[in-house]
């Protein structure tokens, strides 16, 4: 029975780290520098606090289109380190 329980807890163990997805800090976005001008235009002529409230609905939706809460900690730790 304990050999069982200790053999099922590696397992569930183990899943868990292999499903735990990993913070991709490589480029990963074609035309990095097309984006960036994009992203800079949306913000053209927009007052700093409507700036910041679209960078919070952008955040936001990113964030739900990456849906892993375990993804997202690790990018808000590395965000905070820089």
């Amino acid at each position: 029975m304990r050999v069982a329980s200790a053999m099922r807890s590696e397992l569930r163990q183990a899943s868990e780290e292999t499903d735990m997805a990993e913070l991709n800090l490589a480029a990963n976005i074609d035309d990095p520098d097309g984006f960036y001008s994009e992203l800079l235009a949306a913000h053209e002529g927009l007052s700093k606090d409507d700036s910041d409230a679209l960078n919070a609905r952008l955040i936001l939706i990113l964030a739900n289109q990456i849906g892993d809460r375990d993804l997202l900690r690790q990018a808000i730790a590395t965000a905070g380190k820089s």
